[in-house]
C-alpha cells in the first residue's frame, strides 16, 4: 500500500507536529519535576505536581498514540517500510517502549507524587517525577537524531527486498560498452 503524495505529506505534517508536541510536553514535565524537587515552597510543589498530573492525564497519552499511529502509517505507506531500514525499525520499537513506559511508569509515578503531596504536603519522590521525563526526553532526542541522519542502512529484510526488486544486469552488454 502506497500513500498518495497529499496523504503522505498530510500524515508527515501530523507526525512531526505530534512528535514535537510530545517532546515539548516531556520537556515541560521535566521542568515541573525539577521545580517540585528543588523548591522550598509547599504551594509550589503542589502546583507543580498537579500541573504534571493534568498534562499526563490529558495530553501525554493522546500525543504518544498519535505519534505512534502516524509513524506506523508513514512507514507502511512509503518506500521506507517498517522493517526495511534499521533506523525506522529502531524508532518504531523505541516509540512503542516509550508509550508503554508512559502508561506503566510515568503516569502512575505522577499520580503517586500527587497523592504524597496531597496527603502530607511532603516533597514527592524524585524518581516519581524526574526519572520518566528524563528517560523519555533522552529517547525522543535520540529518535530525532536518527530521523535526520538515517544511519545503519538496511535490515536483512530490506536487503532481501532490494535484491529481489533489482533488475538483472546483462554482463555481455556491459562488457561491450566498457
Amino acid at each position: 500500500m502506497k500513500l498518495s503524495r497529499p496523504a503522505r505529506r498530510a500524515n508527515l505534517v501530523v507526525h512531526v507536529a505530534a512528535s514535537a508536541c510530545w517532546l515539548g510536553l516531556t520537556l515541560g514535565l521535566l521542568a515541573l519535576g525539577i521545580t517540585a524537587n528543588t523548591t522550598g515552597s509547599a504551594t509550589t510543589v503542589e502546583a507543580s505536581v498537579r500541573a504534571m498530573k493534568t498534562f499526563t492525564d490529558w495530553l501525554l497519552l493522546p500525543l504518544a498514540l498519535l505519534t505512534l499511529l502516524t509513524g506506523l502509517v508513514l512507514s507502511l505507506g512509503t518506500p521506507w517500510g517498517l522493517a526495511r531500514h534499521r533506523w525506522v525499525y529502531t524508532k518504531f520499537w523505541l516509540t512503542l517502549a516509550t508509550v508503554t513506559a508512559t502508561v506503566l511508569a510515568l503516569r502512575p509515578g505522577v499520580d503517586t507524587a500527587v497523592a504524597a503531596v496531597s496527603d502530607g504536603g511532603s516533597l514527592p519522590d524524585p524518581g516519581d517525577v524526574l526519572f520518566g521525563p528524563i528517560v523519555s526526553l533522552s529517547a525522543y532526542l535520540f529518535m530525532t537524531v536518527i530521523s535526520i541522519l538515517k544511519p545503519w542502512g538496511l535490515t536483512r529484510r530490506g536487503q532481501k527486498i532490494r535484491t529481489a526488486t533489482r533488475k538483472p544486469v546483462d554482463v555481455t552488454a556491459a562488457r561491450r560498452t566498457a
